[in-house]
């Protein structure tokens, strides 16, 4: 898994950049980046993993998210199937400039604000702005404009919203221990449905068993086993979501063992695999497991 930079040139004739996505999820690379723009991502259709700053969980039905400036996060189409289809914007703080005055305005930037820690909103507030983020995409010139700030109005004025972070990760996280990190992160994506073996990946991080052991505890506040668990549950999850058996699940996320790998769904969903499944296919309920991606400390 890389951290990158990514580079936003804003729309030709505009302060600010709009994407829509809606080719198939193969043509896309869903890469871990960050950018100084404020970005909101609407999924109109499609379901996958959300993964802002240090929150890592699903999404079904769509999803509608504000990051705020330079919070690394993952492309919205990561783990999607198809059909798939998305309406970006992304725009910096500076082209929003209202009088001290402007009362109205205090409530954006709030909302801006809080942005930082990545605002999750409801469905009522995503099907209430769609039409103008639509509208959007065949609007030039100061029109678009108007309706970036009416979008941002809109949900400024809402309460149905959740933060996905309880801090803010600051993107001066990725530059310490980077390299060391990624290939780390990188083995697990590559070896989670196998059997992997912990001094193997300390020799990849060229470290000690022991100070491998500590390192990564150390940079995550979690232990190296717990983070392959999470992650492989949360792989199992999106299996379930396409109609995929427990027991197929469980062997093909690297569970040896149903038993085990039951005990573990319940630890970090709160929910046993069959009362997930009955869930998600009946009611189509919004998918958080709680399973946060590590939490990279800097300074050791």
């Amino acid at each position: 898994m890389k951290v990158t930079f990514e580079r936003v040139i804003p729309d030709e004739k505009s302060s600010f950049r709009t994407i829509h996505n809606n080719s198939p999820i193969s043509e896309f690379k869903w890469e871990y980046h960050y950018h100084p723009e404020i970005e909101l991502v609407c999924v109109i259709s499609g379901s996958g993993t959300r993964h802002v700053g240090y929150h890592k969980s699903n999404y079904t039905n769509g999803d509608l998210v504000l990051i705020g400036s330079n919070i690394p996060h993952s492309g919205f189409g990561l783990n999607s199937i198809d059909p798939h289809e998305e309406i970006v914007l992304q725009f910096k703080q500076e082209i929003l400039q209202f009088p001290e005055q402007e009362v109205e305005a205090r409530s954006i930037k709030d909302l801006l604000e809080l942005s930082k820690y990545g605002i999750k909103f409801h469905r009522k507030i995503k099907k209430a702005i769609i039409p103008k983020l639509r509208l959007m995409l065949e609007s030039e010139g100061y029109k678009r404009y108007l309706l970036l700030l009416e979008i941002l109005f809109e949900l400024s004025q809402s309460k149905d919203y959740e933060l996905l972070n309880n801090e803010i990760m600051p993107y001066t996280i990725i530059s310490k221990n980077k390299t060391r990190l990624e290939n780390i992160f990188t083995f697990v994506e590559h070896n989670y449905d196998k059997e992997i073996n912990i001094e193997d990946v300390a020799k990849l991080a060229n470290l000690t068993l022991p100070a491998f052991c500590n390192f990564f505890k150390k940079a995550t506040q979690i232990t190296f086993t717990e983070f392959v668990n999470r992650y492989r549950i949360n792989k199992a999850c999106l299996l379930m979501a396409q109609d995929k058996s427990i027991s197929e699940c469980s062997y093909s996320c690297g569970f040896n063992n149903v038993t085990y790998f039951n005990r573990m769904f319940k630890k970090y969903t709160e929910k046993t695999p069959s009362e997930f499944m009955k869930n998600f296919s009946h009611n189509k309920v919004n998918v958080n497991l709680k399973i946060e991606e590590p939490k990279i400390k800097i300074g050791f």
